[in-house]
């Protein structure tokens, strides 16, 4: 029997009353195993006027029950830890270490949400004129909406919810339609710690109900984790509703390599960085440059240790690099590989016609390495979300620079070398929002924000850290003056002198 997945509204699984469900596959067999419901109209408007409801009380209150919940909920996620990542590699195809690190990338935002008491902390200054005093806070939005992806379905959404929930805001999730059951999980467990009904909230589907959060009037913001040209969709229509809006786009990472460079550790990065969770994240590294005459030898070793690489289904062991999420995104990655020579770039692996023995039907594909790629080629200038690795070439650093800054994406980017003086300026030029100094992947630790920069981000917010307590909040500024106590009416006497 198929397994449905449904929604979560006001506390409680909320059958699909739209008819209309999703197909949700095993990528390691192709088979469909489960069919998620996707929401109409009028079942998103239900989950934002549960989640609007729930505010009213949920908004009023204490910092101590928002974050003793939250410690409850972080307990229950750690103990399930495996369970979930199970899940992800059940819809998503990601190997079991890959899911569990997924998992405890998103316990640490959920750690920052535990400690939220600190960031909502606000500011006083007293005496700024004759018995004047000024103070600001930050009081929560209201409802707020999170629309993520296919390939983190657990974290990304742990980037969202726990801090603005944490502030005090109720919240409406739409995960990917592709592997939706995580949210789900991760919705018992809120249940199970004991947050109230309404606060929490997940609606599946399609374009109908991202463009149903985009434009309800009740909803007061948007975060959404994607492509780039649905990024720029989603940041202009909320925009136009009058929503607050962060939405991260999609990327191409940058590696430097310098000819002073540990080549053995640059070759380790940029396998584990190119072709980890087989490629299908936004801080992949998909473009290494070497710089000087080390080209050759870099590309040796890094085709040297990824030929050893094990594919295979998730939930083996074994397996290293488990299947891409759906057969179409499997064939869009593989014409990158199969038009390359045609573009003027070197095979030196290709991996478009792998298979895994008793696993015929699944979404396969191997290790891709394309040398000498120009910068003209299809797969340098687009997001290819798969492994295929691109390398180019160049004579000098500014060279290097010059091809990285004339992206149209800046998400993250990173240099190799010995020489700190070379690590520094590139730190200071690059046009990038995060920056990995021999650190491949620079996704930063919770209490820093995570977001990059030109069509890697629209909005004024990067997500978590500081950035994400301040999308979830907005300020206040009041300004007080008390008359003195010995200033009053006649006939109250209230013991100080009025001598004063």
């Amino acid at each position: 029997m198929t397994k449905i997945v449904n929604h979560w509204i006001g506390g409680k699984t909320v059958e699909g009353a739209s008819g209309t469900h999703g197909p949700v596959t095993d990528p390691a067999t192709g088979e469909v195993t489960t069919k998620v419901a996707f929401a109409s109209v009028d079942e998103v408007d239900a989950a934002v006027a549960a989640a609007k409801e729930a505010f009213a009380t949920w908004g009023q209150s204490s910092l101590a029950q928002r974050t003793s919940i939250l410690f409850r909920f972080r307990a229950l996620l750690d103990a399930h830890r495996d369970e979930i990542a199970e899940l992800i590699t059940a819809e998503h195809g990601k190997v079991h270490s890959d899911a569990l690190g997924e998992v405890a990338r998103g316990l640490e935002i959920v750690d920052l949400a535990c400690g939220i008491s600190f960031q909502l902390k606000g500011e006083l200054s007293t005496q700024v004129a004759s018995r004047v005093d000024v103070s600001s806070i930050r009081q929560p939005l209201g409802v707020v909406a999170g629309i993520t992806p296919f390939n983190f379905p657990a974290m990304v959404p742990m980037w969202m919810f726990p801090l603005a929930i944490a502030c005090g805001n109720t919240f409406v999730l739409k995960p990917s339609e592709k592997d939706p059951s995580a949210s789900i999980k991760l919705a018992e467990l809120l249940a199970e710690a004991g947050l109230p009904d309404g606060v929490f909230n997940v609606v599946h589907g399609d374009k109908v109900a991202v463009d149903r959060l985009l434009e309800h009037p009740d909803v007061r913001a948007v975060s959404f984790v994607g492509s780039t040209p649905i990024a720029r969709y989603i940041h202009t229509t909320a925009s136009a509703n009058g929503k607050r809006v962060q939405a991260l786009g999609g990327a191409k990472n940058h590696m430097l390599v310098l000819p002073d460079a540990d080549l053995d550790a640059a070759a380790d990065a940029a396998v584990s960085a190119a072709y980890g969770s087989a490629g299908e994240r936004c801080m992949a590294i998909s473009a290494v440059v070497a710089v000087g005459s080390i080209g050759d030898e870099l590309v040796e070793k890094i085709r040297e240790r990824a030929e050893k690489i094990k594919i295979g289904p998730g939930n083996d062991p074994a397996s290293e690099m488990g299947p891409l999420i759906t057969k179409v995104h499997r064939d869009k990655v593989a014409t990158y590989v199969e038009g390359a020579a045609a573009e003027g770039a070197e095979v030196v692996l290709d991996g478009t016609g792998y298979t895994v023995e008793g696993f015929e039907d699944g979404h396969w594909i191997g290790i891709s390495l394309l040398d000498k790629v120009p910068t003209s080629a299809k797969a340098y200038q687009d997001e290819i979300f798969g492994p295929v690795l691109c390398v180019l070439r160049t004579e000098t650093y500014e060279e290097a620079l010059d091809i990285v800054n004339a992206s149209p994406f800046g998400n993250g980017t990173a240099i190799f070398t010995r020489d700190g003086g070379a690590a520094r300026r590139f730190q200071l030029e690059v046009e990038a929002g995060m920056v990995g100094v021999n650190v491949p992947i620079p996704v930063p630790v919770g209490y820093h924000s995570f977001g990059g920069w030109k069509d890697s981000l629209f909005g004024d917010h990067h997500i978590y850290g500081n950035d994400g307590t301040h999308f979830y909040t907005r300020g206040k500024v009041v300004t007080t003056r008390w008359p003195d106590p010995a200033d009053a009416p006649a006939g109250v006497d209230l013991g100080f002198p009025r001598n004063h």
